[in-house]
């Protein structure tokens, strides 16, 4: 972890962080864990989670905004697969719907935003 590091980066799991999963926790379950104060990026560093954002207008490390781009595409790809799987308990417009959420937000983290 470098100390003079002045980027902000995006957690090694941008899709599914820990902030979502704690945040859906409380919301479902009245539980509220603590979150790490240092945690794995996208550009392999390990940072405080201060140093953290999933907003792509906030990260600055630009490996870091390009694994945040592939795998808001990666999760895109999957959840289109997952609404058009007979029996799926997500519709097909919904999994379109999401799917074009996180195209666009790999679109934002490129910085080619239209």
């Amino acid at each position: 972890m470098g100390e003079d590091d002045p980027h902000i980066h995006v957690e090694v799991k941008v899709v599914r962080g820990e902030a979502a999963v704690r945040n859906m926790l409380a919301a479902t379950f009245g539980l509220a864990g603590d979150l790490p104060s240092v945690v794995a990026t996208g550009c392999g560093l390990r940072v405080p989670y201060a140093m953290t954002s999933p907003r792509p207008d906030h990260v600055t490390c630009l490996p870091c905004r390009e694994h945040a781009r592939s795998e808001h595409l990666r999760f895109a790809d999957e959840i289109e697969r997952l609404g058009r799987l007979p029996g799926s308990s997500v519709t097909h417009a919904e999994a379109q719907q999401v799917a074009a959420r996180h195209r666009a937000l790999a679109e934002r983290f490129s910085g080619r935003e239209g």
